[in-house]
């Protein structure tokens, strides 16, 4: 059977019972269909030999030795992570481009008696939906940017929203990234798969509701917003939280721990300040941190670094609305938040 999807939705369908993704395990690591798992029928090492022996040998012999790899690795598959379902157990399948990896699992399991289905034009159908759900189309819902300066606690205040029925997109947490020289929190994710997660939330969304997302740059760490949202963001009335400095320098102690705790990375990140902030004011910096005074730390920084770039970005810009926020503790925070809770409210009406 071949599966020809007409939207991104399809992929979702409920016909299906489970989604393989028959590509290697680089390909599937760079991006896959949510929910997928990897029963890989060649894999990395194996698909640079057939392609080897295709290019520099010969077509037939590649496809000859293609094959009994892949009755090899079916039989491992079926004999494991397959060998629980029954007879009623509906699979869909899809490789690169809908060719003779899926087509070759896909007989297989259609021997065995299996409903299966391959996605006709693979993972690339796949993808050109995903483009096109993100760069070619309007945003699907009204956005609105939560924004404010650097420590008034946007992305907690973004979750505390969401508990309260506020429809959200957390792209720093798609990223894995808070989005400033101290923001990475490990590996982030390729562009591809950033942009599957981000359609796959932005599918869930109710068209009629607006949508509040954190303000950013264009670029959140090394991945890049899609045009659609970017658009809808250039656009989106302002909610802007204000907070004094020392409870937002309090709370950056508390939010950034992981940094505060590793004395190595904290100084990297300062010495790469040198160029924009000159030796002076960051060795006043590295002798703080060595102090161990990071609430100081943070005040300066905000002060001197992020404040005076934020107050750049947003000359001209008036917030459409405010939430005074004195304390950013846990108490302040939901006080905060029953605020932004209710203004987003106020959009709907």
């Amino acid at each position: 059977m071949e599966f020809i999807p007409n939207d991104l939705s399809d992929f979702s369908d409920p016909r299906f019972d489970t989604i393989i993704d028959v590509r290697a395990p680089s390909e599937f690591a760079e991006d896959h269909v949510p929910g997928a798992i990897n029963l890989p029928v060649l894999d990395d090492e194996e698909r640079a030999r057939v392609g080897t022996i295709y290019t520099r040998q010969s077509a037939f012999l590649a496809r000859k030795i293609g094959a009994a790899l892949v009755a090899r690795n079916a039989a491992r598959h079926i004999e494991g992570p397959l060998a629980g379902h029954d007879g009623g157990w509906r699979p869909l399948v899809y490789c690169w481009r809908g060719g003779q990896r899926s087509n070759s699992f896909a007989s297989i399991l259609s021997q065995i008696g299996w409903r299966v289905a391959v996605v006709k034009g693979g993972y690339r159908s796949y993808r050109a939906e995903v483009r096109q759900h993100l760069y070619d189309r309007p945003f699907r819902a009204p956005v609105v940017l939560l924004d404010g300066y650097t420590g008034t606690a946007k992305t907690a205040l973004l979750h505390l929203a969401a508990r309260r029925g506020v429809q959200i997109i957390d792209l720093e947490g798609l990223a894995n990234h808070r989005g400033s020289v101290f923001g990475a929190m490990g590996e982030q994710p390729s562009q591809k798969s950033f942009e599957s997660q981000l359609a796959q939330v932005t599918l869930g969304l109710d068209p009629s509701r607006p949508v509040l997302v954190e303000a950013e740059s264009s670029k959140v760490g090394r991945v890049i917003v899609p045009p659609s949202l970017w658009s809808a963001m250039g656009h989106a009335p302002r909610l802007r939280v204000e907070a004094p400095l020392a409870a937002r320098a309090e709370y950056l102690h508390r939010a950034y721990a992981d940094i505060v705790a590793d004395p190595n990375r904290l100084d990297e990140v300062l010495v790469s300040l040198i160029p924009l902030q000159g030796h002076a004011r960051v060795e006043h910096w590295r002798s703080l941190a060595a102090a161990g005074d990071v609430r100081a730390l943070a005040a300066e920084l905000m002060e001197h670094h992020y404040d005076p770039r934020y107050a750049r970005q947003a000359a001209g810009a008036e917030p459409d609305g405010t939430i005074h926020a004195q304390r950013l503790d846990a108490d302040g925070l939901e006080r905060a938040a029953d605020g932004v809770a209710a203004w987003m409210a106020r959009r709907r009406s």
